[in-house]
């Protein structure tokens, strides 16, 4: 079944970004691997530009537009990790960039996007007034819509990891972090084209509301409403697309759901055994790799997306002290 973006689609995208983005390094760590009896490799999209893999959709989207179109500049509404990649790839190519985010978006996040020179303008913390207050500044100003993950440009960009990192490590599976589902389609698009018997695995928080839509749309193969995850992963609380959903339905073969212990839990590893710095979204494929329902899987190298790595340690540090069981 055609999709909207397939191999071609990333291919290109590799090229248009290739002098921005970085290609970031592939890590190990001996605990991890005795911990889960697997080799697990971990895509360390944590020192990507802006500190998130979203630097790669968000640079595709800018540099793809017209110049005539890129001159009124970009707009979006976001949490954070794509907001700031956003404005950071409307820095690099020198146009305006507004970005609507909602109250209580973590602080380092919103530093950062002012930092790049975006306009920032704060909402209510909801999907309607979010989409409400970016839809009158994009009117007011003429800037274009640059959406977090259901858009081909962005899915297209985001599918350059899994170039990269086949292309670093054999694996025969991924394991990515899900919400929108930008990331995971990219990668199970290109992942799947350039080796057809990998698997591709979904790894959702479910807060403390259990709310899980990736996993129910797969259950009953069709797009379940749902209320977005209370969970500490603030970047993964997006719902699958129309461009995002039959992609996933199609190429990724399994959901882990995870909760915010587990997720905390693997952030202590990150920090403690592998000396790296993720937010609970980063997390969020190490936790899923360590539940009981992947370790059972027969995969031998696994490949893991540290996707994002801007921690706001005035809310986390606390929850980082306590004493978790890892």
């Amino acid at each position: 079944m055609a999709h909207a973006v397939d191999l071609k689609a990333v291919e290109e995208a590799a090229h248009r970004i290739r002098s921005l983005a970085f290609e970031t390094p592939v890590i190990r760590n001996s605990y991890v691997d005795e911990l889960v009896g697997k080799q697990v490799l971990f895509k360390c999209e944590i020192f990507q530009k802006g500190g998130a893999f979203k630097f790669r959709g968000a640079c595709n989207a800018v540099l793809s537009l017209p110049q005539e179109q890129a001159e009124s500049g970009v707009i979006t509404h976001s949490s954070g990790n794509h907001a700031g990649a956003l404005a950071l790839a409307a820095k690099a190519r020198t146009i305006p960039c507004t970005v609507i985010t909602p109250q209580g978006t973590p602080r380092c996040k919103l530093d950062a996007i002012r930092g790049y020179n975006a306009r920032v303008i704060e909402c209510e913390p909801t999907m309607d007034a979010r989409e409400a207050t970016c839809a009158a500044e994009q009117q007011r100003s003429g800037a274009t819509f640059v959406p977090p993950y259901n858009a081909v440009p962005i899915i297209a960009g985001q599918g350059t990891i899994a170039l990269e990192f086949l292309r670093q490590e054999p694996l025969d599976a991924i394991v990515v972090p899900v919400s929108g589902g930008g990331m995971i389609s990219g990668i199970a698009v290109a992942a799947k084209a350039i080796q057809p018997d990998i698997q591709i695995y979904a790894a959702e928080p479910v807060g403390n509301n259990n709310a899980a839509d990736v996993k129910a749309a797969k259950e009953r193969g069709q797009l379940v409403p749902m209320a977005r995850p209370n969970t500490i992963a603030d970047g993964l609380q997006g719902r699958l697309g129309d461009l995002t959903w039959p992609i996933v339905r199609d190429l990724v073969e399994g959901v882990i759901t995870i909760s915010d212990m587990d997720i905390l839990a693997a952030m202590r590893i990150c920090f403690e055994r592998m000396k790296v710095v993720v937010e609970p979204s980063g997390a969020t494929g190490l936790a899923a790799v360590m539940s009981p329902a992947f370790r059972c899987l027969r995969h031998k190298r696994v490949g893991v997306i540290l996707c994002g790595g801007n921690v706001d340690l005035d809310v986390l540090w606390p929850l980082i002290k306590a004493k978790i069981p890892v």
